[in-house]
C-alpha cells in the first residue's frame, strides 16, 4: 500500500517510528514533513499535503500526527474525499475502519505510547470497511 504521513513538530517522533514500521511491513511511505521536533511548525502545513494526496488518489492511506491530533484531524477533514478519524484506543482505530471507512488516521503522541500508536496504525490498516448499512452514510458525508 501507497501511504502519506506528515506531522506537526509534537508529533515528530512518533511519525519517525510509524514511517519506520509501515516500511519494514512493505509500504511506501510518502513523507510529507515535518522532518525535525523543532522548531515549532504550524500543523496545517503538514498536514494538508497528506490529505490531498488521499483524495487525488495519489496513495491509497494517510497518517497524521500531532500534540493531541485534533486540530489535525480537522485540518485533514476539510478536504474533500478524506474522512480522518482521530484514535486513541484499539477499538475507536477498529470502528474508523469498519463503520466509517477512515482513509487518513491521525493520532496524538501526548495523549499515547508509542507502542499503543503503532498498534493503533496496525488495526487501522489491517481492518476492513464493513459497507451495508455503513456505505450510505459514507455516500451522505461525500455529498457535503
Amino acid at each position: 500500500m501507497k501511504i502519506a504521513i506528515g506531522s506537526d513538530h509534537a508529533g515528530f517522533q512518533y511519525k519517525e517510528a510509524i514511517k519506520k514500521m509501515l516500511i519494514d511491513l512493505g509500504h511506501e511511505v510518502i513523507d510529507k514533513g515535518t522532518y525535525a521536533a523543532t522548531p515549532s511548525v504550524d500543523y496545517p502545513v503538514y498536514i494538508r499535503p497528506v490529505a490531498e494526496a488521499v483524495a487525488a488518489g495519489e496513495v491509497e492511506r494517510g497518517v497524521v500526527l500531532g500534540g493531541s491530533g485534533n486540530g489535525e484531524a480537522i485540518a485533514a477533514n476539510r478536504v474533500r474525499g478524506v474522512r480522518c478519524g482521530l484514535c486513541w484506543n484499539e477499538e475507536s482505530a477498529r470502528l474508523c475502519r469498519e463503520h466509517n471507512d477512515a482513509n487518513v488516521i491521525s493520532l496524538g503522541e501526548r495523549m499515547m505510547s508509542e507502542q499503543t500508536a503503532l498498534k493503533l496504525v496496525q488495526i487501522w490498516l489491517d481492518t476492513p470497511f464493513e459497507g451495508g448499512r455503513h456505505l450510505s452514510r459514507i455516500q451522505q458525508l461525500d455529498t457535503y
